[in-house]
């Protein structure tokens, strides 16, 4: 069945803000999903709580982009949603005991070959109005048709492009149940990466690990690698999803040489097909 076209008009819709309050629990639920071992992730007596992983936001964020998806798409449509690029800007790490209010809006409609390609943004701020963090990310849906003229997605990159290969590299193991116990940390509950059936109907070999949980397991490594352990110190991390992962899975993260206040690195299966690629993380 041929999903309904996209209107191109519909840039700027906006839902929200969808309201979120953040306790030690899922900070702690989080890190421990992702397999972090750091006390400061765990630590409820540190003067404002367990540390925040650097992909938390994707946790408060859901609700808002379920929300403005439901909006702008019919469930026909919002099944053939990709996830393609992803940009996160902390404007400060968010804390226990933080009420959050997220806002999601349609930034830009683009066609595509392959279908729509859309653009949100998600902008949160704390209880004060002050900006928490911000990300845009664009989604892919196949075959899914634009009317209308349509705006173009912005580039979600803040990579140079030049960055050396260092040639190092580091496995990340994941295993079969990954997907089910990120999704029950995160509280992100999307079917095709738990519930092999819808998986299969959406043309997929089985469940498969979410694309924040790959880019999460990648940051975490190189916070312990690289910042000292300490997670606060990531200020933006951009990528590209351009692979699946099946589970189980066994990851390489590549990391190349930093530049700067950047870190470099791409996420690739054992046969050295990337599944993100034109990671950055900055500090």
């Amino acid at each position: 069945m041929t999903p309904p076209p996209l209107a191109a008009s519909l840039v700027g819709l906006e839902v929200g803000p969808v309201v979120q309050v953040i306790d030690a629990r899922w900070l702690m639920a989080y890190a421990a999903g992702l397999g972090e071992t750091a006390a400061c992730y765990f630590d409820t007596a540190r003067p404002r709580g367990p540390a925040a992983h650097a992909l938390f936001a994707v946790c408060y964020e859901w609700p808002a982009a379920l929300a403005l998806r439901a909006a702008l798409l019919d469930e026909a449509a919002a099944v053939r949603g990709v996830h393609l690029t992803h940009r996160l800007v902390v404007h400060r790490a968010p804390v226990a005991g933080d009420r959050l209010a997220t806002i999601a809006r349609v930034a830009a409609i683009e066609r595509h070959r392959a279908g729509a390609l859309v653009g949100v943004r998600l902008a949160t701020v704390d209880a004060t109005g002050a900006p928490v963090t911000t990300t845009d990310y664009g989604s892919l849906y196949r075959g899914v048709a634009v009317t209308g003229a349509a705006a173009p997605v912005p580039a979600s990159s803040s990579g140079t492009g030049r960055e050396e290969a260092a040639g190092a590299e580091e496995e990340i193991a994941v295993a079969a149940h990954a997907a089910h116990v990120y999704t029950e940390c995160a509280r992100i509950w999307n079917p095709i990466h738990t519930d092999a059936a819808v998986a299969r109907a959406a043309g997929l070999p089985g469940p498969i690990l979410h694309g924040t949980a790959t880019l999460a397991l990648a940051v975490g490594r190189l916070v312990v690698r690289d910042l000292d352990g300490v997670p606060g110190r990531v200020r933006e991390v951009t990528a590209r999803f351009s692979g699946m992962v099946p589970l189980p899975a066994r990851l390489a993260l590549r990391r190349r040489a930093p530049a700067g206040d950047r870190l470099a690195f791409d996420v690739t299966r054992p046969d050295g097909r990337a599944v993100l690629s034109g990671g950055v993380v900055v500090t």
